[in-house]
């Protein structure tokens, strides 16, 4: 059976550190130049060279939680603070690429869903159909409170509130606008058919929406849904909603569970298990024999700040490590939670106990392959088989990281057929379902059309 290519989007933050900390201060690092847009648009074309499907940008709207009683840590570090909203970035990327995607993170928190729906149909216009929504909900009570709420909002609670809100947003993308509704007829001077624009009168427990939609329809109308939840109530949001899922498995057995789940629930929400592709987040150390890039993982190692790993992993957790020693060993914390971050490195280090800095070292490498060009592509190969789809690529540097897999990864990829050689045309959607521009009937948005040819 010939190979199927991989999809691979580039995983960034509109900010200077991301996944990976302390890399920013290494000479050849050029994160520190975020707030520039040509540091961005040149990337993008790096990614339109090397055939990406996509750039995807993380996000947050408020601060971690404590780590040592504050947030100094992240301010003095440069952990995801300062961070610029990146969908401002959207239009400018794909008016310098022609094919590339570009998906943004955005909380049901920080936006009214009429607002959002309209900057998305404008973002969507203005791209010719290549934005992608990553739907996420909220974690951080900083963010909350930065949003007019007392603290944060009860987990599943927020799944509850995210159903409504992509809800609201189907049925202005949807709903509101049938297909041949704007005429522009120059010589009868009609310019939309008033009668196939529709209000959507929304009436729910958290929004009252009346309509109609203030766009007319977009090429995707829906723009590409990305989520990330893993949580129970994630995986069913994603089951129902995403048609891309970004996955952080920690091994080749737990992706294989993890897409197979998810692809489980999707058939009993009456999707098909091929309309969710997954992405699972790497990030690659290569060179041009193993020894040398083991040599170039050990140097780039002595530049990841720790304390800042630890200090990112302790703040979306909620539970602050930073009064303890990195080489305390974590079976001596008594820290409520700390069992399940015993869990993750339990064959981590099996000839001594674990510490806080094994812990930090594992957040900063447990996705990473190192190797030779040849030697990458066979890792790839495994996650492909495991049940994934494509590749989240996280990056120690920009723009090196992608640079170097871009040059000497993705020609070594192309040839084993397992990375594309050449874009499909129409939308983002389009060119990695090859299905059309819109969504399928069977996703719960397309219960809002009101006529819609020729989707399947």
């Amino acid at each position: 059976m010939p190979a199927r290519p991989l999809h691979f989007a580039a995983f960034v933050m509109n900010t200077t550190g991301h996944i990976i900390q302390g890399t920013w201060r290494r000479p050849t690092a050029r994160q520190t130049d975020f707030n520039n847009l040509d540091h961005w648009v040149d990337l993008a074309r790096t990614l339109e060279r090397g055939k990406f499907d996509a750039i995807f940008f993380a996000d947050v709207v408020g601060l971690y939680a404590p780590y040592r009683g504050d947030e100094r840590k992240y301010f003095e570090s440069g952990l995801q603070v300062p961070s610029n909203d990146p969908s401002v970035l959207a239009a400018a990327l794909a008016y310098a690429t022609e094919n590339l995607g570009i998906a943004f993170t955005a909380s049901i928190l920080q936006e009214h869903p009429f607002n959002f729906a309209r900057r998305i149909s404008t973002l969507d216009h203005a791209t010719k159909g290549r934005i992608a929504w990553n739907i996420v909900t909220n974690y951080l009570p900083n963010a909350s409170r930065n949003f007019g709420l007392d603290g944060l909002t009860k987990h599943d609670e927020r799944y509850a509130w995210a159903d409504e809100y992509v809800d609201v947003t189907y049925k202005l993308w949807e709903g509101s606008w049938e297909e041949d509704a704007l005429i522009q007829d120059r010589e009868t001077g009609i310019h939309a058919d008033y009668d196939k624009v529709h209000r959507i009168n929304h009436a729910g427990p958290r929004y009252t929406v009346e309509g109609p939609h203030l766009v007319s329809p977009s090429p995707q109308r829906t723009p590409l849904l990305f989520q990330a939840g893993a949580s129970e109530a994630g995986r069913t949001f994603a089951a129902k909603n995403a048609e891309a899922v970004f996955i952080q498995s920690p091994n080749l057995a737990s992706a294989g569970r993890d897409t197979a789940d998810i692809r489980d629930r999707a058939e009993r929400h009456g999707r098909r298990r091929d309309d969710i592709k997954f992405f699972q987040g790497l990030y690659v150390v290569v060179a041009s024999t193993e020894a040398e890039a083991r040599a170039k993982a050990a140097e780039l190692d002595e530049w990841i700040d720790y304390d800042g790993q630890l200090s990112h992993m302790s703040g979306a957790v909620g539970i602050d490590f930073g009064h303890e020693d990195l080489d305390t060993p974590i079976g001596e914390l008594r820290t409520e939670g700390v069992q399940s971050i015993v869990g993750w490195i339990k064959d981590l280090v099996p000839d001594r106990p674990a510490t806080l800095r094994d812990v930090a070292h594992y957040t900063a490498t447990n996705s990473r392959i190192v190797g030779t060009p040849e030697q990458i592509a066979d890792k790839l190969a495994e996650w492909q088989a495991a049940g994934v789809d494509g590749i989240n690529l996280v990056n120690a540097e920009i723009p090196t990281s992608y640079e170097e897999f871009v040059d000497h990864v993705i020609p070594v990829l192309q040839e084993r057929g397992l990375a594309q050689t050449e874009y499909a045309g129409g939308t983002l959607r389009n060119k990695l379902f090859g299905r059309g521009d819109r969504l399928p009937e069977r996703h719960p948005a397309a219960g809002h059309r009101k006529s819609v040819a020729n989707v399947r």
